[in-house]
C-alpha cells in the first residue's frame, strides 16, 4: 500500500512545482517585457510603438506556451488561428473558459489589439507592455468603442470576449452586445472562435493554489464568420445561441469551477 501511495504523492508534488514554476515564468517574462517596453514607448513613434508592442507580446506569449509544453504542464493545438493572420480587419470573438485564453490567441495573432480590464493596464506586469501595444481599456464604454473602431479601421484584428468575463455557466454566459456594436460601427465581420479544454484550470472559481491534473489540453477551432450586424441586441442573442449549439458537446469543464470535495 505504501509503495502505491508514495509515487502518487511524488507525482502530485511534481505537478505542484511545475504549476508554480509556470506562474513564476509568466511573471518574470511579463516583467522583463515591461522593462523593455518603457523606453520603447518613449522613443518610438506611436504607430511603430503599437506594432512593436504587439509583436513583442506575441513573442513573449508564444515562448511562454512552448515552455509550458516543454515542462509537461499543457498541450496546445492552436494552429487554426494561423488562418486569421492574413484576414482583413475582424472582431475575434472567442468563448472564455480560462485566464490563458488571451495568451493563446495573442501568441498567434501579432497584429491584434486587445480590450483589457483597466486594472490590468495599470499593473506592474502587464501595464507597460499593453500601453506600448496600444491595448484598449474596457472603461469608459464610449471611449472603448471608439478606440476599437479606430484600430479596426487601420486593418487590425480586435480580440474581444463577448461574454465579458470568464464563463460561469456551461457552455457560455449571456452574450453582451459590445462585439456587435463595435463590428457594426467599424463595418467589419465577427469571427467566432471556440476554445476547448479538459480542465477548469484558471477558470472562474479556480483557486490559484489548486493544482490541476497535467498535462492540460487546449484546442482552438474557428467557427462561423458573421457579417457586420445591423441590430446589436438581436446579434447578441444570435451569437449566444450559436455558441451554445457549437459548444454543447465540446470538451469543457463544468462552470463555475469549484474545489473538489475533501
Amino acid at each position: 500500500m505504501n509503495e502505491r501511495v508514495i509515487p502518487q504523492t511524488r507525482g502530485a508534488w511534481h505537478e505542484t512545482v511545475r504549476m508554480h514554476l509556470g506562474f513564476l515564468l509568466l511573471g518574470v517574462m511579463c516583467l522583463a517585457a515591461s522593462l523593455l517596453a518603457l523606453p520603447l514607448r518613449v522613443v518610438l513613434p506611436r504607430t511603430l510603438s503599437k506594432r512593436t508592442g504587439r509583436q513583442l507580446i506575441a513573442v513573449v506569449f508564444r515562448v511562454y506556451l512552448r515552455l509550458l509544453e516543454f515542462m509537461g504542464v499543457c498541450r496546445f493545438d492552436l494552429a487554426a488561428l494561423d488562418a486569421l493572420r492574413a484576414a482583413p480587419a475582424t472582431v475575434v470573438a472567442p468563448n472564455h473558459p480560462s485566464l490563458l485564453d488571451a495568451v493563446m490567441i495573442l501568441s498567434r495573432l501579432p497584429t491584434t489589439v486587445c480590450i483589457m480590464k483597466a486594472e490590468l493596464v495599470n499593473s506592474v506586469f502587464f501595464g507597460a507592455g499593453s500601453r506600448l501595444a496600444g491595448y484598449i481599456r474596457n472603461t469608459p464604454l464610449r471611449a472603448m468603442v471608439q478606440a476599437a473602431v479606430d484600430d479596426l479601421s487601420q486593418g487590425n484584428h480586435l480580440l474581444l470576449f463577448p461574454e465579458g468575463t470568464r464563463t460561469t455557466r456551461f457552455p457560455v454566459n449571456t452574450m453582451q452586445g459590445t462585439a456587435g456594436l463595435i463590428a457594426k460601427k467599424a463595418g467589419v465581420p465577427v469571427q467566432t472562435v471556440f476554445i476547448e479544454t479538459d480542465s477548469g484550470f484558471l477558470g472562474k472559481g479556480w483557486s490559484v493554489l489548486r493544482t490541476p491534473k497535467m498535462p492540460i489540453t487546449y484546442r482552438i477551432r474557428l467557427g462561423k464568420r458573421f457579417d457586420p450586424p445591423q441590430h446589436t441586441a438581436d446579434f447578441a442573442r444570435q451569437l449566444e445561441q450559436y455558441f451554445k449549439s457549437e459548444l454543447a458537446h465540446a470538451q469543457l469543464p463544468d462552470f463555475p469551477v469549484s474545489a473538489p470535495p475533501t
